[in-house]
């Protein structure tokens, strides 16, 4: 059976970098698992003030929220307090009124992949209703960024 092409195959990124904190682990040093969904949203957060597309430009001079609808992990190794991190965080340019984010995680001192992850985030207006159409400021913002 053919798949439907979902994606455009256009990528932009950018990477950041933090150090685990002493609230983000565990009794035994590790990081605690539901730590790496705030790495990922460090990602996108600074992903969008890099692009000017970050939640508050999106809401405040669109009139949308972008919500995450979905979220996909897969762990490889282990981070420890005080590691420092870098986060690359990659849009997948989508065909649908969504956003598509790909990320690594990987540790500063040895570049160790630590993890890889996918997020997807839709539209909605400020009355919480789902944009089935890719919102015209968006399309916009990816011939600037994109093309």
């Amino acid at each position: 059976m053919k798949r439907k092409k979902l994606h455009t195959g256009k990528l932009l990124s950018y990477e950041t970098q933090i150090k685990v904190r002493f609230s983000e682990v565990d009794s035994m040093g590790i990081v605690w698992h539901g730590s790496y969904v705030k790495y990922l949203e460090d990602g996108r957060e600074a992903f969008g003030r890099k692009y000017g597309i970050s939640y508050m430009d999106v809401l405040n001079k669109h009139g949308f929220i972008i919500p995450l609808v979905k979220l996909d992990i897969d762990y490889k190794k282990q981070l420890f307090y005080e590691d420092e991190i870098i986060i690359k965080t990659t849009l997948i340019d989508s065909l649908a009124a969504k956003i598509c984010f790909e990320y690594e995680i990987r540790r500063k001192s040895d570049n160790e992949l630590i993890l890889n992850a996918q997020t997807v985030q839709v539209f909605m207006n400020k009355n919480r209703e789902l944009e089935l159409n890719i919102p015209a400021f968006f399309n916009e913002w990816k011939k600037r960024n994109l093309e």
